[in-house]
């Protein structure tokens, strides 16, 4: 039989190759019988170099040669290359001679990887040791246990959003069996790894990904926008739910009354996302966004461009003030005010998670003092801005709601009337339905 030439790197059980440097300098060959182990190997090698090849004929970096006495003797060339074969070898028997793997899910490097605990670094290896058979599955544990080693809250539902979105799917849940155990290509594995460097960094998903649902719409995010927060999703729910209600009543009249589309002002519009669903909820309203910082406004128009909603929305780069009545009132008296405006107490700002204070705008947080610095101007403008028994629809810290009330009643002229305190999914006082007076 004829053996493979050897390699000059260090052999994995250990050691240099057993030729001295005098050897290595002049290429002498070297005898396998010296080294059992670099026999074993080479006769390996060669045995699924042929069974790769299709072929019993040895590749051009065979050696045999003949021993003085004349005898044939199974050789090897200190300085050969073995990285051709080394490729060929299958993982597996790789691993059983004690060989590291070559490569990681998502194409990570020695030294790209974050911090691994050997617990991680035994599921990498055990990743990688198929390093064309890596699946969604294999890539979702892989990460959330690099997450969770460096720190990154949600770890599990982070890793599954990236590899839902490479995958083109909104959920990793709505992916099928076949998608899951199909093996990811070298493209897909490394956007993943691009992805997730990113949320390493605290970056948050939405920002991660450039995009995030609301109440079914698919929005574009980009920092320092501020991320629209699933409960708000049901203030979007509360303001259609009254305008349903002044449709039921009228139409329940003798003589119903010709109702004019609702014309709607959101403060404080940031990515769109309150002003957008409220259009889509209510096909006949007209919207007014406003918002002071210019990369708010930019991306609310986008966002509405990308919906075909542009020509039912007026967007205005404002900063809301007690003087503002006038700018507001592009299209007459509106029925509702809807904001999710800051109401973050100022002390509780530096408590606020990593991923917010170093990406998201912190004005679309800091409510002040009382955090109500922004809340107190919306209703001070509302007896301007609103019809009769117009509403002012708020989302508001847990402990607001009596603070407003407390307000508004040492404001008696505004004509303003807490009507009603609504909880969020968590079951905290988190909505505030105000209404106008007639006079």
């Amino acid at each position: 039989m004829v053996f493979l030439q050897g390699t000059r790197v260090t052999h994995p059980w250990g050691g240099e190759p057993r030729a001295g440097a005098e050897d290595q300098k002049s290429c002498k060959p070297v005898p396998f019988s010296c080294c059992p182990e670099e026999k074993a190997l080479t006769v390996v090698s060669w045995c699924l170099a042929t069974v790769a090849c299709g072929s019993t004929k040895c590749p051009g970096d065979l050696a045999l040669t003949r021993s003085a006495g004349g005898n044939k003797e199974h050789m090897w060339k200190p300085g050969t290359d073995f990285t051709t074969m080394r490729c060929l070898i299958h993982p597996l028997l790789r691993r059983l001679l004690g060989l590291s793997p070559q490569c990681v899910p998502g194409g990570l490097s020695q030294s790209e990887c974050p911090i691994l605990s050997p617990k991680q670094s035994s599921l990498r290896q055990s990743c990688s040791a198929r390093p064309r058979l890596v699946t969604a599955t294999d890539v979702v544990k892989y990460w959330q246990n690099v997450f969770e080693t460096n720190g990154i809250p949600e770890a599990r539902e982070s890793s599954e959003y990236i590899l839902a979105f490479v995958l083109g799917a909104k959920t990793f849940q709505s992916l099928n069996s076949k998608s899951l155990h199909t093996p990811l290509t070298a493209v897909q594995q490394e956007q993943i790894q691009q992805l997730s460097n990113k949320r390493l960094e605290r970056m948050p998903v939405q920002y991660v990904l450039g995009e995030w649902d609301f109440q079914d719409l698919t929005l574009k995010m980009r920092p320092p926008v501020f991320i629209p927060r699933p409960e708000t999703e049901d203030l979007v729910s509360l303001v259609v739910q009254e305008e349903s209600q002044k449709c039921e009543k009228n139409s329940g009249l003798c003589f119903p009354v010709s109702v004019p589309h609702p014309v709607i002002l959101e403060i404080g519009c940031g990515s769109g996302a309150i002003a957008l669903s409220l259009l889509c909820k209510l096909p006949q309203s007209r919207v007014i966004a406003v918002d002071k910082e210019k990369a708010a406004v930019d991306l609310t128009r986008e966002n509405a461009h990308r919906l075909q909603l542009q020509e039912r929305i007026h967007i205005l780069h404002h900063d809301v003030s007690y003087n503002s009545a006038k700018q507001l009132l592009l299209w007459g008296p509106t029925d509702f005010i809807v904001s999710n405006p800051p109401y973050v107490f100022h002390e509780d700002m530096a408590s606020l998670d990593a991923e917010i204070l170093r990406y998201e705008d912190l004005g679309a947080l800091d409510g002040g003092d009382d955090g109500m610095r922004v809340i107190k101007t919306i209703l001070a403008l509302a007896p301007s801005l609103l019809k009769d028994s117009g509403s002012v629809f708020l989302e508001v810290d847990p402990k607001h709601p009596n603070m407003v009330e407390n307000w508004l009643q040492a404001h008696p002229n505004l004509l303003l009337v807490l009507r009603a305190v609504h909880k969020d999914f968590c079951g905290k006082p988190r909505f505030l339905h105000i209404q106008k007076q007639s006079r």
